[in-house]
């Protein structure tokens, strides 16, 4: 958001961030919102899981100020603008890709009064038919990008694990060049990776720091740490600077093994969360989605990161066509051999534009796109039910916490404990654990008994 604001500064106007999220706000706040502030241009963003909030949010817009132009970009309308400029008129202008230049070119356009249609990067509707320009080169150089930190509602963003804490989140750089299969952002950023300079991104944690108490930071990059000499440097600079800010970051585990000789300049430079996909026990499978990695050699990434004092958090896939009662095991032992510090056990949930999509569309049991949200399962497997996968979602984080609770009363008072301590509270504590557990408790013996349906039917088949 801060982006794209500065993005529509350099358009001439004077923008607002409005983050209803954030601040907890449900409809009625939302829609009083709307009602009450001033403004020509509406802009918005979207990933699967929201964009029917996304649009129900836009057509409020404009039902209170039906001459507000509206603006929406994100992944999922990225991929899928057909669909959302036919589901919706209330969507003027839709942003393909990389949003900053777009932006800042549209409003520029849309405010001289000149034809969008010459924007490189965008869809429409014109006289009833879909409108899309020339595709956008994705931009050169992301130091170009001015942020408007200016307008961020900064008591609205504290980490609940760190006290006094003011929490931000930056990007150091954009995309990845892998190939995994089920990742929707390296169809967004084009299989590409692009990379700021160090000191650039140094100076913006030491100016947040300085000017607006930001001590905690979310590095929101998909893979930082690509380049070593680059990553290095980084973290070399954020040494320098010396700010007392705790970074949180995810990337590769292989990475975390090839820098195992500088995993105390990760420490130093404020890393204190860093997180694994790990995906699932089967190798087969892992290959499969084109992870490129080896689940054998992931063991030692854990260890280093718990020598390092780093807290690590690795994430599990459950759900996936071939799964079964036994792999859903087999994935809890390789949790269990690995010991993270914390661990997710997310549903597999293929988006409607990616690869495999329509092949896999007979497993489907949702088309309500708030569903695609790898939380609630929305395939059904060939040998399991989804009352089975999410029973089995529901036991995988009761078994891992239940057990890293003691684990942690028993461990030595540092920073990481109490954080670790901390994180399991809050999470033990939420409504959507609660909903989960409890779907996994009343499902669970539906669940067993289904299981043992499908076990007696294959041994029936197979007599």
């Amino acid at each position: 958001m801060v982006y794209l604001a500065g993005a529509a500064r350099k358009a001439g106007l004077e923008p607002a961030i409005y983050d209803a999220m954030a601040k907890g706000d449900g409809w009625p706040q939302v829609e009083e919102r709307l009602a009450t502030s001033v403004f020509d241009y509406f802009a918005t963003g979207a990933i699967t899981a929201t964009i029917n909030d996304t649009i129900k949010i836009l057509e409020t817009g404009k039902r209170l100020k039906p001459e507000t132009v509206t603006v929406l970009g994100g992944v999922h309308p990225s991929f899928m603008y057909r669909e959302v400029l036919e589901a919706s008129s209330a969507v003027d202008y839709i942003v393909i890709g990389e949003g900053e230049a777009t932006l800042a070119e549209l409003l520029a356009v849309l405010v001289q009064g000149g034809d969008p249609a010459q924007v490189p990067g965008i869809a429409f509707k014109r006289d009833g038919e879909i409108v899309v320009t020339a595709k956008r080169p994705l931009i050169e150089n992301l130091d170009e990008l001015s942020a408007a930190w200016d307008l961020v509602a900064w008591p609205d963003y504290v980490s609940l694990v760190i006290d006094g804490s003011r929490l931000g989140a930056i990007s150091t750089s954009r995309g990845c060049d892998h190939d995994c299969a089920f990742c929707s952002q390296r169809c967004f950023w084009e299989k590409s990776w692009r990379a700021r300079d160090p000191r650039a991104v140094a100076d913006e944690v030491a100016c947040l720091y300085d000017n607006h108490g930001v001590n905690v930071l979310l590095i929101t990059d998909e893979y930082p740490t690509r380049d070593r000499a680059r990553w290095e440097a980084l973290l070399d600079a954020l040494i320098e600077k010396g700010r007392p800010v705790h970074l949180l970051m995810e990337t590769r585990g292989e990475d975390v093994v090839r820098d195992r000789d500088i995993l105390d300049k990760y420490r130093r430079a404020g890393v204190i969360y860093l997180s694994v996909g790990v995906e699932s026990a089967d190798q087969a499978r892992v290959d499969a989605l084109k992870k490129g990695q080896s689940a054998a050699g992931l063991k030692q990434v854990f260890e280093l990161l718990k020598e390092a004092e780093i807290v690590s958090e690795a994430s599990f896939m459950l759900g996936f066509p071939e799964e079964t009662p036994a792999s859903v095991k087999e994935t809890m032992q390789l949790v269990q051999k690995l010991a993270p510090d914390i661990a997710n056990f997310l549903t597999y949930t293929p988006w409607p534009y990616s690869e495999g999509y329509q092949q896999l569309k007979p497993l489907l049991r949702s088309e309500n796109y708030a569903d695609y949200n790898m939380v609630d399962p929305v395939l059904e497997p060939h040998g399991m039910s989804l009352l089975q996968v999410e029973v089995a979602q529901a036991d995988c984080y009761r078994r891992f916490y239940m057990s890293k609770v003691i684990d942690f009363m028993m461990m030595k008072a540092t920073f990481r404990r109490d954080y670790l301590m901390r994180i399991t509270k809050l999470f033990m504590g939420s409504s959507y654990v609660m909903k989960k557990l409890r779907v996994g408790m009343m499902g669970m013996i539906p669940a067993k008994l289904e299981e043992r349906r499908r076990g007696k039917a294959e041994k029936d088949a197979g007599n």
